[in-house]
């Protein structure tokens, strides 16, 4: 598994007959970029072997919602699936659209406060040696 930093945290929750959905969301007036990362979604004690379909719930670049399917588990040929630090940006919620679990989902919870960012820029450059060079045909 990839090293997780010091601002990372465990995430978990479970879904269930009686809790479909969980939301994940962050306070909007901190100054710290999140990100959400599920690493595995397993069937947990209890399950039936039904088919449980959990969905990503979050918003396009239009703002609309859409859902997405990420872990179909049945508990006799795929009781765990591993997503490999799947990232996402909160908010987001976690959707039992099928099956009625208990379906459990864990992962980190990275924090980035921005002021720790390096993305600064490199002012040893003009403004000439920023801009880029034409592109110049091939030679034949």
């Amino acid at each position: 598994m990839e090293s997780q930093g010091p601002g990372s945290v465990l995430f978990g929750c479970e879904l269930t007959a009686s809790t479909k959905s969980y939301t994940f969301q962050v306070d909007e007036e901190d100054d710290s970029d999140h990100i959400l990362a599920l690493s595995v979604v397993c069937l947990t004690d209890g399950a039936k072997d039904e088919c449980n379909v959990v969905e990503v719930v979050g918003r396009n670049h239009e703002n609309q919602e859409i859902a997405v399917p990420v872990a179909n588990l049945k508990l006799s040929c795929q009781p765990l699936l591993s997503l490999d630090n799947f990232r996402l940006q909160p908010p987001v919620t976690f959707r039992l659209a099928a099956g009625s679990g208990p379906v459990h989902l864990a992962g980190w919870h990275r924090i980035v406060h921005r002021e720790d960012a390096s993305f600064e820029e490199d002012d040893d450059l003009s403004e000439e040696e920023k801009e880029l060079a034409p592109i110049m045909p091939a030679k034949k």
